[in-house]
């Protein structure tokens, strides 16, 4: 019954990738993926906390905190996950299949930018509520390109929104008398 059900849900994964990855051959979505993936790259998360420090925002030290310690959690969270689980990613697993890029590691479950992605936007959202629309919008853009360059399915997104808001509702919660 359990590899039925899986076997449905591969199944799905792949007719939605290639719907979604063939997008990118169209002159529309040939840069911005590369760009907005970038984004999502830990010099960006920085850069965030930086220009929040920059706005003299009284939370934005403590958000830089809270994001630090989220940190801490989230990367060997996300490697653990994906060197016990060890899907390939589609350039692996699809025969003559091309990506737009390769990859820093080699397994695709679940997405390391879409997990830090939306627990960055949780915690931002936290800390600068008026700016919550616009960093989840962000964070499900970074997931969207991931698939469209080609190096994730779309349940590698998935379960990495659902992993990275899980990591900043755990982390608020933890940190809530700290400060």
């Amino acid at each position: 019954m359990h590899i039925k059900w899986l076997g449905r849900i591969q199944s799905w994964d792949e007719q939605t990738f290639f719907l979604l990855s063939t997008k990118q051959a169209q002159r529309w979505c040939r840069q911005w993926p590369r760009w907005l993936s970038r984004t999502g790259d830990g010099y960006g998360y920085i850069l965030a906390c930086v220009a929040a420090l920059l706005l003299q925002d009284p939370d934005a030290a403590i958000l830089s905190v809270t994001l630090l310690f989220g940190f801490l959690l989230e990367l060997p969270l996300y490697w653990l996950l994906k060197n016990t689980l060890r899907r390939q990613r589609p350039y692996q697993r699809i025969p003559r299949f091309k990506s737009q890029i390769i990859a820093h590691d080699t397994f695709s479950f679940p997405s390391g930018h879409t997990t830090a992605a939306f627990m960055f936007a949780g915690l931002w959202a936290n800390f600068m509520p008026s700016l919550g629309p616009l960093v989840y919008t962000w964070a499900a853009l970074v997931g969207l390109s991931r698939v469209l360059l080609g190096v994730h399915f779309p349940t590698d997104i998935l379960a990495g929104a659902l992993l990275g808001s899980a990591l900043a509702a755990l982390i608020l919660v933890q940190t809530a008398g700290w400060w």
